[in-house]
């Protein structure tokens, strides 16, 4: 939650672009264009659209994922005696967690993306949410309780990859540190930088499609993507492979301070709780 009351600015952008080109080869809107534009027209405060939704997807995904790969570390090492797990077991584990946290996460996430995209649909397909507690309510009410779930699979998908980027290089990368240079806090801000990016590159695209997904509307009736594959094949076709990867600095920018933030607050507040415990 601290981690996503920082970044918010930074997906607001993201989420915003990857609109802009959807359905197109080419897109002339930049990240710092749109900022500006942003800024002057609507003031600072739209940057923060949905964030209520999103401290209450940290709430929930976040705690699920980082603290159920800790638990099965944890677990892993007391039933084998193993000081150090093997680099396949942390993917395992981070994959696992992952998918759980995504699917106790899906209905805030998708309250989010809708709260920070609404102004960008035509005016009679806008929901006009208040806040996060207004979209969980009518979502089911207007949709369908399995609404909650739309996009969950590459949001399933993304947290899986996301999950494995993050943990797996963090740990092991921590680790190898450590042996190297002995115990440091400055390791775990290295090795925090490499799980940026690691995750950062793996996620982007089911990012892409999650935020497609989400955000669409019934046009004439129909929507414009069947589903998760659908949404690739022409996601593909109309933008191509590098359609996948609109937005990818502001993602990095987005997704490194996360995850540099989220990791080390993670350890921080581990070492604070063994010390009192202890």
């Amino acid at each position: 939650m601290v981690a996503v009351t920082v970044n918010q600015p930074m997906d607001y952008i993201k989420v915003h672009l990857q609109v802009a080109r959807e359905g197109k080869a080419h897109s002339s809107t930049s990240a710092l264009t749109f900022a500006r534009e942003s800024l002057h027209f609507k003031g600072w405060k739209t940057f923060y659209t949905g964030l209520d939704s999103a401290l209450v997807k940290q709430a929930l995904y976040t705690t699920v994922r980082l603290g159920m790969y800790r638990s099965l570390c944890d677990w892993n090492k007391a039933e084998t005696g193993q000081a150090v797990l093997p680099f396949w077991k942390k993917v395992a584990y981070s994959s696992v967690s992952g998918m759980m946290g995504a699917l106790v996460g899906n209905p805030a996430d998708l309250a989010l993306v809708r709260l920070q995209t609404d102004q960008t649909l035509p005016a009679a397909q806008r929901r006009h949410y208040k806040h996060v507690v207004d979209a969980l309510v009518r979502i089911p009410r207007e949709e369908g309780l399995l609404a909650y779930w739309r996009g969950s699979l590459p949001t399933v998908i993304r947290a899986s990859f996301i999950n494995i980027g993050m943990l797996a290089p963090y740990d092991q990368t921590k680790e190898f540190l450590d042996r190297k240079l002995g115990f440091s806090g400055y390791n775990r801000f290295l090795a925090s930088i490499v799980a940026a990016m690691c995750a950062c590159v793996i996620s982007l695209p089911f990012d892409n499609v999650k935020t497609k997904i989400q955000r669409m509307a019934k046009a004439e009736g129909s929507l414009p993507y069947a589903g998760f594959l659908d949404c690739i094949g022409k996601t593909a076709k109309r933008e191509g492979l590098l359609g996948f990867y609109v937005g990818l600095g502001t993602y990095f920018l987005r997704v490194a301070p996360y995850t540099v933030i989220s990791l080390l607050v993670q350890d921080g507040l581990h070492h604070l709780y063994t010390k009192f415990i202890s």
